[in-house]
């Protein structure tokens, strides 16, 4: 069978060493596991709403101190 045909599943092949993650014996460690990346992608979306909110309301302050 050609080479080209077959999936390689070794995505760390073409890596320098010290990229690679740590494997463990299902898999790699230290790596987040999905509610964990889902918690820190609402921690995200909030803390830009919060960053805006203070944005607009320190604004808002500076536009009413200059009418």
């Amino acid at each position: 069978m050609p080479e080209g045909l077959n999936s390689n599943l070794n995505l760390n092949e073409g890596a320098p060493p010290r990229v690679r993650p740590a494997m463990g014996e299902w898999g790699p460690t230290e790596v987040p596991n999905t509610r964990t990346k889902k918690r820190h992608r609402w921690f995200a979306i909030g803390g830009i709403v919060l960053i805006l909110a203070v944005v607009v309301t320190y604004g808002y302050y500076i536009w009413t101190l200059l009418r």
